[in-house]
């Protein structure tokens, strides 16, 4: 196939990130790639050697995947198009014929190990943890020899030839991980009613309250934030930028009013793109804040200068 139709994932195959890409319909049409990490997945579509790739960006227990918001927020810009909720649970996988007792090494992806860190004390209290690039990585070693067990999704073990010794394994319930459909940037899609907007910002300068000023673009805008994280940039300590998504869709006069305040009281700005929520929730709309009010206050405006007011 051509890269117009391959996207590109955090693999290797087996990966929670595969299986979350094969829950889009389109993925059935397109030939899916398994790449070594999170920046050479996006790497593969900024060089136009696939059309998107799927990777995660936040988790319910452990918050944001750092590789991907420093990648989204650093070099040649892409956009966000889709977002994908996957609900997450561990199995515990082994080589055929391995006792539970006789497990004293463990490895998974790093963003695994709080989701199962009381478990492994309650069951394997005397494991050593290893991080792999990836829970299905991980199962690659085990099935190498490498490490006696790997927690990776359970539908990875037959990929491995591995045997899942326990099933359902997760200290918090409910978690659930998200993942991004990323292209390179291009005129979003419509607004659905139900749309998240990201961005990232970086502040002009450092005084007291300068974070504040730039968040009450989105509160004076009844803009509702669903995430804020900050990263650092590399230019020295206390240097951030704030990773943002909000509710609403870039054309929503409330959010594109809010990224035009961005832009004028920040360094930087980086839209990321407005996208359907995997969720389909709505925002609350707060009194002067439709469209329609964005609209009519304009058109006030309009006839104050034309002495019409």
């Amino acid at each position: 196939m051509s890269p117009a139709s391959r996207y590109t994932y955090l693999g290797p195959e087996g990966t929670f990130t595969e299986a979350a890409l094969r829950t889009l319909p389109e993925a059935a049409t397109r030939e899916l790639t398994p790449m070594v990490s999170v920046p050479t997945a996006l790497d593969a579509v900024r060089n136009a050697e696939a059309a998107a790739a799927l990777v995660p960006i936040e988790n319910s227990v452990e918050g944001g995947v750092t590789a991907t918001l420093d990648e989204l927020a650093s070099g040649r810009p892409l956009m966000i198009y889709r977002e994908v909720l996957l609900p997450i649970a561990f199995a515990l996988l082994a080589r055929p014929g391995t006792p539970l007792e006789s497990i004293k090494t463990v490895t998974g992806h790093p963003v695994a190990q709080p989701q199962v860190r009381r478990w492994m004390a309650d069951h394997l209290p005397d494991a050593v943890w290893e991080s792999a690039a990836s829970n299905a990585d991980g199962a690659r070693l085990v099935q190498e020899g490498r490490y006696d067990a790997a927690f990776a999704g359970e539908f990875a073990a037959s990929t491995y030839a591995l045997e899942p010794l326990v099933t359902g394994i997760h200290d918090a319930d409910d978690a659930v991980t998200r993942f991004v459909l990323v292209g390179r940037p291009a005129r979003p899609a419509a607004a659905t009613g139900s749309d998240k907007t990201s961005v990232v910002f970086w502040l002009r300068d450092d005084h007291p309250g300068a974070l504040l000023e730039v968040l009450q673009e989105f509160a004076s805008r009844g803009v509702n934030m669903m995430r804020i994280e900050s990263r650092p940039t590399g230019e020295g300590i206390g240097r951030y930028c704030f990773s943002v998504d909000c509710e609403g869709h870039l054309q929503d006069r409330r959010v594109g009013d809010v990224l035009m305040g961005l832009k004028r009281a920040c360094e930087q700005v980086r839209y990321l793109g407005s996208y359907p929520r995997a969720d389909g929730g709505h925002a609350k709309e707060r009194p002067g804040t439709t469209d329609a009010e964005f609209v009519e206050a304009a058109d006030w405006l309009t006839r104050c200068l034309d002495g019409r007011g």
